[in-house]
């Protein structure tokens, strides 16, 4: 064994890569960096092993390779018009070696600045397609989706026609039921390739359901029916998660408290009585602006819930003494809104279709960073 001797000498030029460590050292997002910080192929190798590929496994280069091929895709269908997409130089669109791009988005300098930009945007959308491909929880989806949907078919029912909330008393018409069985790959990537993790555990509505009600009340009474139901509790609900633009519980209170006995008292399904009582409501409520995600258009109204709920799936190699199944937490999401809210979301800066669009547009800012997206303008520009 060679003799340790303490030493600073080093082979080339002894520096720093500041930016590179500032990174590592104050928790920067892989995701807004303009540059990596690899000298050859042969750093490229050892950061490809520690991130988890063993290159001498036949199986490793080639889904290195089916990644980047995804993620130029990805990138040429939902950030570039075809003719932006032809800008993508040929070393990087068509690699001899994927791990040469690695060495491309850590070289600095005027003839070579172009061709770091375009590697580091296909190597932060190959990142994210490794997360998804390697999450667990998402290999384990089928049996997830089940117990989710399990536990929800429970309380939400149907007559053939129409879906009803029920948690055994009560019972509630439902407008509109929607479920989301699967967040596509292609939307996985692109919420990913926004947020400032950046990871694939970080997706919370891969599964979830949209329950729309007439009225404000009848999602305040939907949340009782669901605790009671106990697919509610503060022990499963994601409390950091919990977004209410909805409903201002302490007018909903004082309103509830006027009318309760008159609800009691009621023949049928009092539908105009509770009309009445969300008139009240919003006269007398305050804003309710509480929205961390960016996307969101402003008018888009709804309780929104994180719940966390135990799965559990058979483990192989269980130890022999273990005779349970392996259990882990997966959060779907419940959300709640009233007939006016659910309109408002069809169309406008609340729908849909606008939140995809600035999803996009926040995720081709982070994967391309401000210079590529500027030397891209130019070159629009200058074509027309």
């Amino acid at each position: 064994m060679p003799t340790l001797i303490p030493t600073l000498q080093s082979k080339g030029k002894f520096s720093l890569n500041w930016s590179y460590l500032n990174a590592i050292a104050n928790g920067v997002s892989a995701i807004d960096l303009g540059a990596l910080a690899l000298r050859n192929l042969h750093d490229a190798r050892q950061f490809v092993r520690e991130y988890g590929f063993d290159l001498d496994q036949p199986a490793a280069p080639r889904l290195i390779l089916q990644a980047h091929a995804e993620a130029v895709e990805f990138i040429c269908q939902n950030f570039l018009t075809p003719q932006q997409a032809a800008l993508i130089p040929p070393d990087v669109r068509t690699p001899k070696d994927p791990l040469q791009l690695l060495v491309y988005a850590s070289l600095r300098g005027q003839q070579v600045d172009l061709r770091r930009m375009w590697a580091c945007a296909v190597l932060k959308v190959m990142h994210g397609i490794f997360y998804i491909d390697n999450n667990l929880k998402l290999r384990h989806f089928h049996a997830i989706r089940s117990q989710v949907f399990g536990s929800l078919d429970e309380v939400i029912r149907s007559d053939g026609e129409h879906y009803f909330l029920t948690d055994g008393e009560i019972c509630l018409p439902l407008l509109h039921y929607d479920r989301k069985n699967n967040k596509g790959r292609n939307s996985i990537l692109l919420k990913l390739l926004q947020k400032a993790a950046y990871l694939a555990a970080d997706i919370f509505d891969h599964l979830g359901v949209r329950l729309v009600f007439a009225t404000r009340f009848e999602c305040l009474l939907a949340l009782r029916a669901l605790q009671r139901s106990h697919l509610l509790s503060v022990t499963n609900v994601d409390a950091g998660r919990t977004r209410n633009t909805l409903l201002d519980l302490d007018a909903a209170k004082i309103i509830f408290n006027k009318y309760r006995s008159r609800i009691a008292a009621s023949e049928g399904y009092p539908c105009e009585l509770l009309r009445q009582m969300d008139a009240e409501l919003s006269e007398q409520a305050q804003p309710l602006t509480r929205c961390d995600n960016p996307h969101s258009g402003t008018g888009y109204n709804s309780v929104q819930v994180t719940v966390r709920k135990m799965i559990h799936v058979q483990q192989l190699d269980a130890a022999p003494e273990q005779d349970y199944d392996v259990g882990f937490f997966f959060e779907y999401e419940i959300q709640l809104m009233d007939a006016d809210s659910y309109q408002r979301s069809l169309t406008g800066p609340a729908s849909h279709d606008a939140y995809k669009k600035r999803q996009v547009d926040t995720a081709r800012t982070r994967v391309f960073g401000r210079e590529l997206q500027r030397w891209i303008a130019q070159h629009d520009a200058a074509s027309v």
